[in-house]
């Protein structure tokens, strides 16, 4: 349990459908995909978004699958706006028009994040799976810009397309945007099932943060370019979430509210739903929430580490998927007795020869065409 109680958190992830017109083989969703038949209705989404004003939510991210199948989306973000919270739009973009971004502009979106699947086309749709998709997200990254709205470039970075980091830098100068994310892939839900098929080499890796690098010193207040590193080749993992359910936290679509995407993966943790649970007795009492909130649950060399509030042990749900232990130091960090280990499992998968991927869809997962 937490040895003090919980701050107020401060943002949500709500996956408001698992539907999607792409096939993503990084996808963060889970292997079982939930129906259109299981979501909320928008009575149930706008009652939450009210609490989670009422709790201090500042921003809400509207995500997926692909939230713009959604026709309830203007009146979503509508009921946001109308009570102050910032709202983001995480999309493909493949199916946002002109009409559409208007619409949700006038609603009072604030915000669009557009994830490209490559900074070419053919790679765009080689990892989507749709013919025709980068051209239809460069239109819609240009209505976003039309319609006044801010505009970030989201990059999912792996062996697939890590040599078009140069060209994702160029693809949002293009574009307008203000912030590039060049965000390399997490090993959960369909990319851990894909992981022979995605991991990049080291050399490849280091190359990136050398772009990276030298592009933000020539860009700086030009084009904001955040860096999420790969987590196998680092020394040291990344706070989850920002420490779990420390200041924010996510619901999927048919309202289980988790710490994080992959939560549902540690077996034992058990989580409520906050179309049936109000959504401030969640954030404060729930057993799933406490589970590893704060330090006291965590074993040496966690425990003893002065990073223990910095990165509070890293991912659980990488512990688990790595260490078989969700209260395990992540194998991610260099302190970690398996970090040997994870080394190794990352240089196989880089030199390994497999190229087929297991495309997202919902039912099962498809094999390449």
């Amino acid at each position: 349990m937490n040895e003090t109680e919980p701050g107020l958190p401060i943002g949500i992830l709500a996956e408001l459908t698992h539907r999607c017109t792409l096939q993503c083989a990084y996808c963060s969703n889970p292997l079982e995909l939930l129906k259109a038949d299981r979501e909320l209705g928008t009575a149930e989404w706008i009652s939450i978004f009210e609490q989670a004003a009422d709790l201090g939510i500042l921003q809400v991210h509207l995500s997926g699958g692909e939230p713009t199948l959604r026709r309830d989306l203007p009146d979503l973000v509508a009921a946001l706006a109308r009570r102050g919270v910032y709202s983001n739009l995480i999309t493909a973009g493949v199916g946002v028009d002109g009409p559409t971004v208007e619409r949700l502009a006038a609603a009072g979106l604030d915000h669009v994040q557009l994830s490209f699947q490559g900074a070419r086309s053919e790679t765009t749709e080689l990892i989507g799976r749709l013919r025709g998709a980068h051209e239809r997200k460069l239109a819609a990254a240009r209505a976003v810009r039309e319609a006044g709205l801010p505009l970030t470039v989201n990059a999912p970075i792996h062996r697939r397309n890590i040599d078009e980091v140069e060209l994702f830098i160029e693809l949002a100068l293009d574009l307008g945007a203000e912030r590039l994310e060049i965000a390399n892939v997490q090993y959960y839900g369909w990319a851990l099932l894909n992981r022979a098929a995605l991991m990049p080499p080291r050399e490849a890796v280091e190359r990136q943060i050398e772009i990276v690098e030298a592009a933000r010193a020539a860009l700086r207040g030009v084009l904001a370019i955040d860096f999420v590193a790969p987590d196998y080749y680092a020394r040291y993992p990344k706070a989850c979430m920002g420490g779990w359910a420390r200041d924010a936290f996510m619901i999927t679509p048919d309202g289980t509210a988790m710490p994080c995407h992959a939560a549902s993966t540690i077996p034992h943790l058990v989580f409520d739903n906050a179309a049936r649970t109000p959504l401030e007795a969640i954030w404060r009492r729930s057993p799933a929430f406490e589970a590893y909130r704060g330090t006291a649950w965590m074993k040496d060399p966690c425990r003893s580490c002065d990073r223990r509030e910095i990165d509070f042990g890293g991912c659980r749900c990488q512990a688990m998927a790595l260490a078989g232990d969700p209260a395990a130091t992540d194998p991610a960090c260099s302190l970690s007795p398996l970090h040997g280990r994870v080394l190794q499992l990352a240089e196989g998968d880089a030199a390994s020869e497999v190229e087929t991927f297991r495309y997202r869809r919902i039912g099962a997962a498809a094999e390449p065409a």
